[in-house]
C-alpha cells in the first residue's frame, strides 16, 4: 500500500504564492496566539493522524491500531513504527501529517534552501527543534519546513530566536535531514575557505574597525552567512555573486552559465553585518559608503584556490556588491575541450605553432575569451620556449611560464608590463586584455618583431577586431602586417543530457535549406540542472585567418562588413553557423544560439 496515495506538494519558493496558507492552519503557541496574525485560535478538531493514514489508502486499519499498541510500549511515534515495519515510507507520513494539519506539503525536487533565511537559525539548534527556515514568506513571516507541525514550542522558539512570524510546511524525516546536511555542508565547506579570509584585518586607519569587532566576531551570523554564500555559490558553477539592495534586505543572485538567477534574500537586519564582512575579508574601507571601490580576497576551498575579485558600487537604494569568482585552482581546458570545431581548432593551432605574429581572441565579457588563450598556451607549452604573460588577474597558475600580475597601484598595467616583458627576452607573450592605445601599438609592435603575441579585445566579431585597432590609433598597414587569426566567440548554455527533449522543427530553421523535418532537442529541466534545462556551457567560435586578401583590405581601411563578407569568403564559418551546428549535434538549443549570436 504503501506510496499508493501522494499529497499535493509544492516548491519552497512558490509555498506562499501558491498555497495562501490560512493563518488557521498554524499550530498555535501554548497561549493559543497565532504567531502570523496575532489572533487567539484552537486547532480545528482534524482527524486523528491515523485515521488520515487509513482513509489515504497508506496502510490497513489493523497495522495502524497494531502501530499504536508498539508506540505506547515503546515511547516512539506512531507513523515512525509503520515506517520502520515497512508498511509507510516517510513520504506517506509526511503526505499524511500535511493532510491531517492543512499545510502545504514541500515540494524538494531540484528547489534550494534560501541561504538568508536558513541562517538565522543555528544549525545545531534547527536539527533539536526538527525544524528549518527554508524561505522567506509574506511580509515578516518565515517558512520554516518542520517534520511535526504540532510542535507548538519548536514553532514559538523559533519566532522568538528570529523576531519573525512562522509558517509550517511539511517535509518528511528524511528530506529534513537532506535540507540540514545541506546547509551544514555549505557551512563546512565555508569553514575551510574562511581559515585565509579570516586573518585578513580591515584596511588601517578606518574609523569602523574598532566599532565592527562585536559585530562580526567569529560567532557572529553574518560570518556564517557570507562563508554560506561563497560556498553555495562555488557549489552551483556561478562566475558571479550579485549582493543588490532591495525593499526589505539585500538580495542575493548567482550567475550561472551566463544567465543570472535569484538565490536568496539577506533579512535587512543583517544586511550590513553582511555588506561589512565582505568588505572586510576583501581589504576594503569598511566605513566608506559613498564611493565605488575594488578589492580581492584568495580563498581555499577543498583545495583549490579560488579569488574573488569585488567591487562595491553605492546606488540610490544602498550599496551594491559584486563578487568576481575566478577559479586559479581549476583544471585548464584544451582546445579540444572548449567545444571548438576540428577545422577551427587546426586552422588555430596553425596559427599559434608560426614564431610570430598576433592572435586575437574577441567577444564580450564573459565570453571564454582567457581560457582559449589558455587553451593555446596548453598546445605550445614546452621547454623549449620562453612564455610570459600579463594578467589582471592571474587566472590559471601554470608550471614553466613567467607570468605577472597587474598591480595599477604600483604603476605596473598592461603597457608597462608589456614594455618590460619584450625586454626579457620571451617567445611568447600573453596579454590579458589590450585596453587603450598604447597596450594595442605595444602588442602589434612586439608582434611584429618576432614575437609570438596572444591577447584579447572587446568587440561583437572578428571582423570587427581588425576596424577597432586602427580605430585604436594602430596604423592599418601595422595590424595588416601583425594580425596572423582573430577568434570571434561566445558561450552559450550546453543541453542537459539528462531531461533534454527532442523536437521537430524544419531543416531551415537550423541552417539547412529546405523546408524538410529535422530532430532537434530543446531544454525540458530535471534534478540534475536544478530545472533550468541546461547545465555547463559550450563555446560558439569563428576563426578568422588573415590571407592576403584581408590584408588588402585592411590597408585600403575596409569596413568591418566587408572584411565578414571576405572572411566568409576565404572560408571562414560564423559563430551563428557554428551554433546550429552544435544545435542539430544536440548540445544547445536554437534559442540559446539565437540569444547569444543577436549581436554578433
Amino acid at each position: 500500500m504503501a506510496g499508493s496515495t501522494r499529497a499535493p506538494v509544492l516548491p519552497i519558493h512558490g509555498v506562499m504564492e501558491a498555497a495562501r496558507i490560512p493563518p488557521a492552519a498554524v499550530p498555535p503557541a501554548p497561549e493559543g496566539q497565532d504567531q502570523v496574525s496575532g489572533e487567539r485560535y484552537r486547532l480545528r478538531p482534524g482527524k486523528l493522524l491515523g485515521d488520515v493514514i487509513v482513509e489515504m489508502g497508506l496502510a490497513r486499519r489493523v497495522d495502524v491500531e497494531g502501530a499504536v499498541v508498539a508506540a505506547r510500549g515503546s515511547g516512539k511515534r506512531m507513523g515512525d513504527v509503520l515506517i520502520e515495519r515497512g508498511i509507510l515510507t516517510s513520504d506517506d507520513l509526511a503526505n499524511a501529517v500535511a493532510a491531517r494539519f492543512g499545510l502545504p506539503r514541500l515540494n524538494l525536487d531540484g528547489q534550494r534552501v534560501d541561504i538568508g533565511a536558513a541562517n538565522l537559525l543555528d544549525i545545531e539548534v534547527a536539527r533539536r527543534l526538527q525544524a528549518l527556515p527554508v524561505a522567506f514568506g509574506d511580509g515578516d513571516t518565515l517558512i520554516v519546513a518542520m517534520v511535526e507541525p504540532s510542535n507548538v514550542l519548536a514553532v514559538d522558539d523559533i519566532s522568538m530566536i528570529t523576531g519573525r512570524g512562522v509558517r509550517p510546511a511539511i517535509v518528511s524525516s528524511d528530506e529534513f535531514e537532506m535540507l540540514v546536511g545541506q546547509v551544514s555542508q555549505l557551512e563546512h565547506a565555508v569553514s575551510e575557505v574562511s581559515d585565509e579570509a579570516d586573518g585578513l584585518d580591515t584596511m588601517p586607519g578606518t574609523e569602523a574597525d574598532e566599532d565592527t569587532d562585536h559585530v562580526l566576531g567569529d560567532d557572529a551570523p553574518a560570518i556564517r552567512l557570507v562563508r554560506s554564500i561563497i560556498a553555495e555559490a562555488i557549489q552551483r558553477r556561478a562566475s558571479d555573486i550579485h549582493l543588490e539592495p532591495a525593499e526589505g534586505g539585500v538580495r542575493v543572485r548567482y550567475r550561472i552559465d551566463g544567465v543570472v538567477h535569484v538565490a536568496s534574500t539577506i533579512p535587512k537586519a543583517m544586511a550590513a553585518a553582511v555588506i561589512s564582512r565582505v568588505k572586510v575579508i576583501s581589504d576594503l574601507d569598511i566605513a566608506e559608503r559613498r564611493l565605488p571601490q575594488d578589492g580581492r580576497v584568495g580563498l581555499q576551498v577543498e583545495g583549490r584556490k579560488v579569488d574573488l575579485r569585488v567591487v562595491t558600487i553605492p546606488l540610490v537604494n544602498g550599496e551594491s556588491v559584486v563578487l568576481r569568482i575566478l577559479d586559479s585552482g581549476g583544471e585548464l581546458l584544451r582546445l579540444d575541450e572548449v567545444g571548438m570545431d576540428q577545422e577551427d581548432r587546426a586552422k588555430l593551432i596553425k596559427a599559434i605553432t608560426s614564431a610570430n605574429g598576433g592572435i586575437l581572441t574577441t567577444g564580450p565579457t564573459g565570453s571564454g575569451k582567457t581560457t582559449t588563450l589558455y587553451g593555446c598556451l596548453a598546445e605550445i607549452l614546452s621547454d623549449d620556449l620562453t612564455i610570459m604573460t600579463i594578467e589582471d588577474p592571474v587566472e590559471y597558475r601554470l608550471g614553466g611560464v613567467k607570468q605577472v600580475q597587474i598591480n595599477p597601484k604600483t604603476g605596473l598595467n598592461f603597457a608597462t608590463g608589456l614594455k618590460a616583458a619584450m625586454r626579457a627576452d620571451p617567445d611568447v607573450i600573453m596579454v590579458g586584455e589590450i585596453r587603450d592605445p598604447e597596450s594595442a601599438n605595444i602588442a602589434v609592435q612586439a608582434a611584429i618583431t618576432g614575437h609570438l603575441v596572444l591577447s584579447t579585445l572587446h568587440t561583437n566579431n572578428a571582423a570587427t577586431t581588425v576596424t577597432r585597432l586602427s580605430e585604436m590609433g594602430v596604423p592599418p598597414y601595422l595590424v595588416a602586417s601583425a594580425i596572423t587569426c582573430v577568434v570571434g566567440q561566445r558561450l552559450t548554455r550546453r543541453l542537459c543530457p539528462d531531461c533534454r527533449r527532442p523536437v521537430t522543427v524544419p531543416a531551415s530553421s537550423v541552417g539547412i535549406p529546405g523546408d524538410e523535418p529535422i530532430t532537434v532537442y530543446e531544454p525540458f529541466g530535471c534534478n540534475a540542472c536544478g530545472k533550468a534545462g541546461y547545465r555547463g556551457r559550450v563555446g560558439l567560435y569563428e576563426v578568422m585567418i588573415m590571407t592576403e586578401r584581408l590584408r588588402r583590405l585592411t590597408v585600403e581601411n575596409a569596413d568591418a562588413d566587408t572584411l565578414g563578407r571576405a572572411a566568409v569568403e576565404e572560408g571562414m564559418r560564423t559563430m551563428r553557423e557554428d551554433g546550429m551546428n552544435k544545435v542539430r549535434a544536440g548540445l544547445t538549443s536554437v534559442a540559446e544560439v539565437e540569444r547569444v549570436t543577436s549581436s554578433a
